[in-house]
């Protein structure tokens, strides 16, 4: 990706000299700009301080998957159930320990270990009649430390369930474009403050229809991007812009 492609949606992140102008037009002009520009960063710095604070503290978390007939409450339950059981096994790295009754009976109250959950559509092929079709799969983030402490009370500690993933805190800074109004910011750091994987994010400044923000991540980089463009929410347009100081350009979907 050239530095070009960025386009109009990512003006020069670096503040150029000003000299003053005799021109009143020319004057006028850059004095509505500076005060859009400030009411942008106000609004953005207003929408990220109602919702930042819960970022700060959000704990490392074990995923779990399970395929899921559709959105209601029956399904999702039983695909937490599902998913971790998966986390257990994974952790325990026995395919045969739901068959005790105190693992089982502990992974039936997944709820009680879940901080969020979200859906994805993936493309899966029939075996039978070598048709494509789509399976709706629930992905589940289950707080780490909850978990170790039910594997630790079973007698399973020291099995490795005991090292959480995604505890290194990464600092990245990312360009975020489409943003029109308020509601888009609010959409936008709302999706963020839901992430299991951000601790916390705030933005550095806005320019036209985007804003440079620092998130802190739990975890790989890469792994997050990816994460983004399955929730749909954003678009990755690019992982590695040839942007100085820039980690990564995201657009929000309308």
């Amino acid at each position: 990706m050239r530095a070009s492609d960025i386009g109009d949606s990512m003006p020069a992140i670096r503040l150029m000299r000003i000299t003053r102008s005799n021109d009143p037009v020319r004057s006028a002009h850059f004095s509505v700009a500076s005060r859009t520009t400030r009411f942008l960063v106000a609004l953005v710095m207003l929408v990220a301080s109602v919702i930042a604070f819960p970022l700060r503290a959000a704990p490392a978390t074990y995923s779990g998957e399970s395929p899921v007939a559709n959105q209601t409450e029956a399904a999702r339950s039983g695909a937490l159930k599902t998913a971790l059981a998966d986390v257990v096994i994974r952790l325990s790295g026995d395919a045969g320990i739901l068959a005790r009754d105190e693992v089982a009976k502990a992974v039936a109250a997944a709820d009680k270990y879940v901080l969020q959950y979200r859906y994805r559509n993936e493309t899966v092929t029939d075996d039978s009649t070598g048709g494509a079709g789509q399976q709706l799969v629930l992905v589940a983030e289950f707080d780490s430390n909850a978990v170790d402490r039910m594997l630790a009370g079973l007698g399973l500690a020291g099995t490795g369930s005991a090292v959480a993933i995604d505890t290194t805190p990464v600092q990245k800074r990312v360009w975020l474009s489409g943003m029109h109004s308020a509601a888009d910011y609010a959409r936008s750091f709302g999706y963020l403050s839901k992430q299991a994987m951000v601790r916390q994010s705030w933005p550095i400044e806005a320019r036209g229809d985007g804003v440079l923000i620092r998130v802190e991540l739990a975890g790989d980089f890469n792994r997050w991007l990816g994460q983004v463009n399955q929730d749909g929410i954003f678009q990755v347009n690019s992982a590695s812009p040839p942007v100085q100081d820039i980690d990564a350009t995201l657009s929000l979907n309308p």
